[in-house]
């Protein structure tokens, strides 16, 4: 049992799982990791690069600041942009560009964002500006929508008639769903992501694995947890098996937290939801329920008939279906970079492009 994150990236227990994975292997395989933070690590540790050349690692869409369609960052410009508002967010979704501009340059304008490391924090700046309509920006995966539920119902029970929230969860079970149904669909298995299924528990995704017949491993972000994660899949697939297994077990139990599922299902309900460079994806998100809807900002402020269309240059969409490389865009690392993205996996700390741009920027140095 490991104890401690020097541990978990051991060179000599990353090798030897390496080996194992070689030793285990007898086809060629298409696994794809659904986080960000797998990505990066895969990335940053050179993973891809210890494997055997019969294993492909395919990078999905796994970054809530990555998949926010643009229509919701038009609509958080716009709101942030209108006196007596306080638009509070978290620090990575201020440079996400939207179709006209993104929440940093709104903020150089004159606008009131403000960024917060907590939805806790909006519910007290909420507050402490009474005269002021404070607004919550809450995107992300299952991972933060219990904090989100919070921040609603401590506004409800505090009575505070100026909180709201701008809502842009979407949901890790759907989008996996929509992969293996896309047309050329290669996945062949799946590495879950573990702080999602540390609040879910692992339910929502063996329906999948038995419909589709692929594994689905639940793992980490460290390199020994992802080629364990990898190792679980490889087994799986050479034997023929398609099940859900944790391969992260200091994190996540069978039946997640209960406490956080209840505080979301009290708070919320499914929704479609549209994906940035995806599309719509049906019953994939969250939105509030009847009893919540006071809360709620697009409704508040009228925003409903605010859409908008993404740029036809950024390849984003590819990319975050695991179809295309980073580097296989015209703009990745020309007029696409983390100063100046043109797309969200180049901003988010979590996005494929991000972690090509800072680890691979050429196919010359890449796997797969």
């Amino acid at each position: 049992m490991m104890r401690y994150v020097d541990e978990y990236r051991d060179p000599e227990a990353v090798r030897r799982l390496a080996r194992e994975i070689a030793r285990r292997v007898r086809r060629p395989w298409n696994i794809m990791e659904i986080c960000g933070g797998q990505t990066h690590a895969i990335m940053r540790f050179s993973l891809d690069s210890l494997l055997p050349p019969e294993i492909r690692l395919i990078h999905g869409p796994g970054c809530p600041v990555c998949v926010t369609p643009v229509e919701i960052l038009d609509r958080a410009v716009e709101l942030a942009g209108r006196p007596g508002v306080i638009l509070c967010s978290f620090g990575d979704m201020l440079r996400v560009p939207g179709s006209r501009k993104d929440l940093f340059t709104a903020k150089s304008e004159g606008a009131d964002v403000r960024v917060v490391y907590s939805p806790l924090d909006a519910v007290r700046i909420a507050q402490q500006n009474p005269d002021r309509e404070v607004v919550f920006f809450a995107i992300g995966f299952e991972t933060t929508a219990p904090a989100n539920a919070m921040a609603v119902l401590l506004a409800k029970q505090w009575e505070l008639k100026n909180f709201s929230v701008l809502v842009a969860h979407v949901l890790v079970p759907p989008a996996i769903e929509a992969i293996l149904q896309a047309p050329g669909c290669e996945v062949n298995g799946f590495l879950a992501a573990g702080h999602v299924c540390t609040v879910m528990g692992l339910q929502a995704y063996r329906p999948i694995a038995q419909k589709y017949r692929v594994p689905i491993v639940v793992t980490g972000f460290e390199p020994v947890d992802i080629l364990r994660g990898l190792l679980c899949c490889v087994r799986q697939l050479e034997e023929g098996r398609h099940e859900v297994e944790n391969a992260y077990g200091r994190s996540v139990r069978p039946g997640g937290n209960l406490l956080a599922q209840r505080q979301i299902e009290e708070v919320f309900q499914l929704a479609d939801r549209k994906w940035r460079g995806i599309g719509l994806i049906p019953a994939s998100g969250l939105e509030l329920r009847p009893e919540y809807q006071a809360f709620d900002a697009v409704r508040r402020f009228g925003l409903e008939g605010l859409v908008a269309e993404e740029s036809t240059e950024c390849i984003a969409g590819q990319v975050l279906q695991g179809i295309k490389r980073p580097y296989e865009c015209p703009l990745f690392g020309i007029s696409c970079t983390p100063e100046h993205p043109r797309g969200a996996p180049m901003v988010s700390a979590e996005g494929a492009c991000a972690a090509y741009y800072r680890y691979r920027r050429s196919p010359e140095t890449s796997r797969g």
